[in-house]
């Protein structure tokens, strides 16, 4: 594991990133909501997957979240600071998956809806997606639409259990695949069942299922 502290002139402070595995695709983890760039390590989302770390098919990189009010300022930080860092260290311009978990998976969807040239694809586990990504989602047209079309790709996952309900996940997550399916945006939903709630065990599961097939 690596750490760094990229600083962000749009927040006025440093975030951190921290780093798993030698070589391999990109994969930019977002936290939950209020967390940080280690708990993907603490909750046992890293080990979940270092099979493919160990064999060089991704590197991860953890970030911290920045759940204000206003995103613009957080988004700035992915795309001018952390982007550049995740280039740097793999030689070159990179096709970033992005993944996250509950509010993370909200920004791993808004980060290919906005930037699908740097973000081409997202694994996003039981997110919320009402505030701002269905809206935009309804509102795509024309050109942009198109070319939304030709590039971006997600993968919807979400558990029926205790909390997927009251977190309003579950129905979020069957609505936002609604929608891109009406603008004929790729996508897959996978709905799994009643028995597997909204946490961190849950979580580790559906990722090392999943994310072998973008490796």
């Amino acid at each position: 594991m690596r750490h760094a502290e990229l600083y962000s002139p749009a927040i006025g402070a440093a975030g951190s990133i921290t780093v798993f595995g030698h070589h391999g695709r990109p994969v930019l983890a977002f936290p939950a909501e209020g967390g940080n760039a280690w708990d993907w390590d603490s909750q046992g989302m890293v080990h979940a997957i270092g099979g493919l770390l160990e064999a060089g098919r991704c590197k991860l990189y953890c970030i911290d979240a920045f759940d204000s009010g206003d995103r613009s300022p957080y988004e700035s930080w992915v795309i001018d600071q952390v982007v550049p860092f995740i280039n740097h260290d793999l030689g070159g311009p990179q096709d970033i998956l992005t993944t996250g978990i509950s509010m993370g998976a909200f920004h791993a969807a808004n980060f290919v809806l906005r930037r699908a040239d740097l973000f081409p694809a997202a694994i996003c586990l039981s997110g919320n997606y009402e505030f701002g990504i269905t809206g935009e989602v309804s509102g795509l047209h024309g050109d942009h639409l198109d070319w939304i079309r030709s590039r971006a790709s997600f993968l919807l996952v979400c558990g029926q259990g205790m909390w997927e309900d009251t977190t309003g996940a579950l129905e979020s997550t069957k609505r936002l695949a609604w929608l891109l399916g009406e603008k004929a945006i790729r996508h897959e939903l996978d709905l799994w069942g009643h028995d597997v709630p909204h946490d961190w065990p849950s979580w580790r599961a559906q990722m090392a299922h999943h994310l072998p097939r973008f490796c």
